[in-house]
Formats: structure tokens, C-alpha cells, sequence
């Protein structure tokens, strides 16, 4: 069960004008299971996304990149994504880049488009040779389920190690044009982006153009999906891909407007709330934690320091444990790689309780007050630096059994 997070109602979910979309059970791993999507768009659609970092990065993120880039030259519409399940198509070499090529053929051909058009992602075990025969046999019936209001079962469809489908609508009304967007993720282990696995998808039937929908997917990725992490672990397949329709009345021309500021405001949101609902089902996870690093010299240093304590094995498990050893927080802190850091005027605080006060323990902290703090389900970890005005805030999950006997046992 994820932790405070709700199953989405699929009637909550809202259909975004220019976008279908449809699923089918193709068996790529097991069968009698969704594990293919197809999200189909309008030719008036801009699309863009950021990537994994690994440099073993998989055959359809090599693709997608391809494709994407080729389209920019061309300025052709992206027709089509297609994302299964069970099979990262990661470690696969050349034959790995021929099966995603396959798939964009395939699908190509049944929406009577060119390849280039298409962009395909996997996720699923890494190491094993993508089974597109299947996968080609499934993109028929997806095609025929295609719909817009088909949110909450692709939501299911991209589902891998995950306890339940994470989707998210949101409205915003800029200039008094309503626009609406949707998006899914999903990613519960080897979770830890620097655009997870993690998948993300948010799409808005907004007219923006292409350079400055380039911009917002990484400004929307930086405040969300590279603000979380599970395990430290970065996956081979990562995308997040930001889909404007042109739909409705709005156009955004100009990072520089009011427009674009409305916009993004309303996309960091819903990104951050996609982004936040992987911690909250991160794999085994009972604790959803908060880490925010303040009065920082600059952002990057804030960003080191809060990851090295959400990364900490240490820390984790004392957190799925509710046992207040703090000192490792402290430790966490110290070799995170900001050298010339002055511990003696930090503070630390578990949401309300002082835990260190310049740098030591704080005289009128009790191992009791943390310890109520710890076994909540939801926790703030605050770091004072005092050595500026910058900040920035991680969200992580504590580290349990379950965490262990999940990746244990996650090709069977």
C-alpha cells in the first residue's frame, strides 16, 4: 500500500483534447497483463522530454532521442508514443536498437506515418532481448482501444514493480482559456533521476511552441522527477515527455510572459504530484519523507546535502526502524562533498523537534520527541546551513525488508 496515497478515481481524470489512448495484453513477459500502451496524437502536437543520464542508457531512450531531434530539423509532428512493459530493452547492444526501430516501424505502418514520427520506451528487466514479435502482434488491439478518457488503465498499462497506477488532472485558466492536463508515472525501485525506473508522461491541450516547450520539460523534470529518489539507483530508461496538444485557445510563444509563468506554474505542480506519488509507493516503503537543505550558498550545494542523507542506507532504515539515531543525519551531512562547510553553525530539525543546534546536540532536545516525530508516516528533515539564502527539497521513502525480498526476487 502506498504510503497516504489514494488509488487515482478514473472519472477524476480528465481527457485532454489531441491525445488517445489505448492498451493491450501483448505476454511480452507474463500474460493476461496490460503491457502496451499507445498514445496518439494530433498533428498540431509538440512534443518534448528529458532523459536518463546512465550511460548504459536503452535502445528506445537512444531512439527517442534520435527521433526527436531529426523531427526538429524536419519540423514533423511526433504522431505517436508506444511504451511497454516486462522488457527494459536496456544491455541489448545492436539488436536492442533494432527492435526499437521495429517497433516504430510497426506502429508506423498501422497509423500511416513515418517512423520518425513515432517514439517508443520500455521499462522492465534489463539484459534481455525485447520480444517485438509480441509486442508488434499487440499495437492492433491497442490501437483499437484507442480513447481519450483511457488515463486510469494506461496508468495500469505502464505499471511494472508499482503497488498501484499513479495519474493526476489538474486545470488552469490563463488569459480565461481553461486548459487541462493529465498525466501518469510510474516507478517504485531504481528510482533516482537525473534527467528512475521511472516514466513520466503529462499532456495539455495548451498551444505552446516547440523551443519553449523544451524549456519547461527540464524546468517541470528539475522541480519534480529530479527531486525524488528510492534508492540512489538511476535507471537506464528515464523519460519524462511533456505533450501540448495546441487544442484549446491558449498559445505560449515566449518563455519570457505571463503566460508561460501561469503555464508552468500549473505543470511544476502536477509534476511534483506525479513525481511525489512514486516515493509514497516506493518499493516497501512505510515512510514518506521530506528533506529540505536551507540558507545554502548555492541550490547545488543544498541538492548534495539532501540527497546524501536521503541515500543513506544508514539513515533509511533507522527511519522504517522509528529509531531516532540521529547522528547518522549528521554523518550523512558531513561527507556529502561540500569541503569547505562550517558544521558549527548548522541546525538540524525533524519537522517540529530541534535536534542540533550549532552543530551539536541541542541542549533541550528529548530522544522522545524524536521518536514521536519518527514514527509518523510522513516526516520533514530540515538542514540550516547558515551560509546563505539558497535551498532545495528532496522527497525519499525509508528503506525496509520488504525493499530487499521485492529486488531480490524481481525477475520471477
Amino acid at each position: 500500500m502506498a504510503v497516504n496515497s489514494p488509488l487515482p478515481v478514473a472519472s477524476d481524470l480528465k481527457p485532454v483534447a489531441g491525445i488517445q489512448l489505448g492498451f493491450a495484453e501483448a505476454g511480452i513477459k507474463k500474460p493476461n497483463r496490460k503491457d502496451v500502451l499507445v498514445m496518439a496524437l494530433a498533428p498540431t502536437a509538440t512534443v518534448s522530454g528529458v532523459f536518463t543520464t546512465n550511460r548504459f542508457c536503452a535502445a528506445p531512450v537512444q531512439v527517442c532521442k534520435a527521433h526527436l531531434e531529426a523531427l526538429r530539423i524536419s519540423s514533423s509532428p511526433i504522431r505517436a508514443l508506444v511504451v511497454n512493459t516486462g522488457n527494459a530493452n536496456a544491455g541489448t547492444g545492436d539488436a536492442g536498437l533494432v527492435a526499437a526501430n521495429e517497433t516504430c516501424v510497426a506502429l508506423a505502418d498501422l497509423l500511416g506515418c513515418d517512423a520518425s514520427q513515432i517514439l517508443p520506451f520500455s521499462t522492465g528487466v534489463i539484459l534481455e532481448p525485447l520480444p517485438v514479435d509480441r509486442l508488434a502482434a499487440g499495437l492492433p488491439k491497442a490501437i483499437a482501444n484507442l480513447k481519450e478518457d483511457n488515463w486510469y488503465l494506461a496508468a495500469e498499462t505502464i505499471m511494472t514493480t508499482d503497488t498501484q497506477p499513479k495519474a493526476a488532472s489538474a486545470t488552469v485558466v490563463i488569459n480565461g482559456v481553461t486548459v487541462t492536463m493529465t498525466g501518469i508515472s510510474k516507478g517504485a525501485g531504481m528510482i533516482k533521476p537525473n534527467m528512475a525506473t521511472m516514466l513520466g508522461y503529462l499532456a495539455m491541450d495548451a498551444k505552446v511552441a516547440q523551443p519553449v516547450l523544451d524549456h519547461l520539460v527540464k524546468q517541470a523534470a528539475d522541480k519534480s522527477f529530479n527531486c525524488i529518489t528510492i534508492d540512489g539507483d538511476t535507471s537506464t530508461n528515464d523519460s519524462f515527455m511533456l505533450i501540448a496538444t495546441g487544442a484549446s485557445g491558449l498559445e505560449v510563444n515566449e518563455v519570457d510572459s505571463p503566460e508561460y509563468r501561469a503555464l508552468a506554474d500549473a505543470v511544476i505542480a502536477l509534476s511534483q504530484k506525479l513525481a511525489q506519488m512514486i516515493i509514497r509507493d516506493g518499493e516497501g516503503a512505510t515512510k514518506f519523507m521530506t528533506i529540505t537543505v536551507e540558507e545554502g550558498l548555492d541550490a547545488e550545494e543544498c541538492r548534495k546535502i539532501a540527497y546524501s542523507i536521503a541515500h543513506s542506507p544508514l539513515v533509511k532504515t533507522a527511519f522504517f526502524a522509528s529509531d531516532p539515531n540521529l547522528g547518522r543525519i549528521l554523518a550523512a551531512i558531513g561527507y556529502a562533498g561540500v569541503n569547505d562547510l562550517d558544521v558549527s553553525r548548522l541546525n538540524l530539525y525533524l519537522d517540529d523537534v530541534w535536534v542540533a543546534k550549532n552543530g551539536g546536540r541541542n541542549p533541550d532536545y528529548r530522544e522522545e520527541d524524536g521518536q514521536r516525530v519518527m514514527k509518523q508516516s510522513e516526516i520533514t528533515i530540515r538542514v540550516k546551513l547558515a551560509r546563505g539564502n539558497a535551498e532545495a527539497t528532496v522527497w525519499t521513502c525509508d528503506l525496509s525488508h520488504e525493499y530487499v525480498s521485492i529486488n531480490a526476487d524481481y525477475r520471477s
